[in-house]
């Protein structure tokens, strides 16, 4: 099984109150698959938000994109290791040796966290590259880093949706996709690169990340509930 969690549905809890974070987790628990805690929450409440959060039942991905020197990494990833964190992120750009030194470490220390690399923020378009001074065209720069990454020995990726399917069809079967910029309806926001629920999972996505369609609703699991009827007479039909 690719995918720590249960269903591909992943909440992302990007609040800046850990207490609303965690009531809202404790809302989402028997329906979402997973929560995302990002950078913000996570700088808000630390290490005690998510075990707060676990505690409220729901599994966790957190998501602080480590990007630094390999023995920082290796030593930011032996630290999850100590959280009940079932996924976390990587930057690909990192390099080869940073993604090794965080590989071996989850290896010595806990073996079933899984470990995601970001290849191109679904922030970034056409336009953001060529201002990093990147020639390549999203798609092929997703594509360079993603190998790089699954050669390092990560578990798989994540991706914006317009990447999943080339993705999925370049590396196989094996590597866990985890796609955000999921919006079950059409939306213009700080990710440029998006899809809806149904058209991620086709092309071969194992998690969805949805953040503001559900957390910005007046009721929140009604609303992931929504979308996982939506995935589930997608798959029927």
């Amino acid at each position: 099984m690719r995918s720590p969690f249960p269903n591909p549905l992943c909440i992302a809890l990007d609040l800046d109150d850990p207490e609303r974070a965690r009531e809202l987790a404790a809302r989402l628990h028997g329906v979402a698959g997973g929560v995302k805690i990002g950078l913000e929450l996570f700088t808000r409440g630390g290490p005690g938000v998510v075990r707060a959060i676990r505690a409220e039942g729901p599994r966790i991905f957190l998501d602080l994109k480590l990007h630094d020197i390999p023995n920082t990494v290796a030593g930011a990833v032996r630290a999850i290791s100590d959280l009940p964190v079932h996924l976390t992120t990587l930057h690909a750009a990192g390099g080869r040796a940073m993604l090794e030194a965080a590989v071996e470490a989850r290896n010595r220390t806990r073996p079933t966290l899984k470990l995601v690399a970001v290849t191109v923020l679904t922030s970034l378009g056409l336009a953001a590259l060529r201002d990093l001074g990147i020639p390549q065209e999203p798609e092929e720069r997703v594509l360079h880093l993603a190998r790089l990454a699954l050669e390092a020995g990560v578990d798989g990726l994540v991706c914006s949706p317009q990447e999943v399917g080339v993705l999925r069809e370049a590396l196989g079967p094996e590597p866990l996709l985890v796609v955000p910029g999921i919006r079950p309806e059409p939306a213009a926001d700080d990710q440029v690169r998006t899809a809806t629920p149904e058209e991620a999972l086709a092309a071969g996505a194992d998690v969805l990340v949805v953040g503001r369609p559900v957390t910005r609703t007046p009721d929140p699991r009604a609303a992931a509930a929504a979308i996982l009827e939506r995935l589930r007479r997608h798959h029927a039909g």
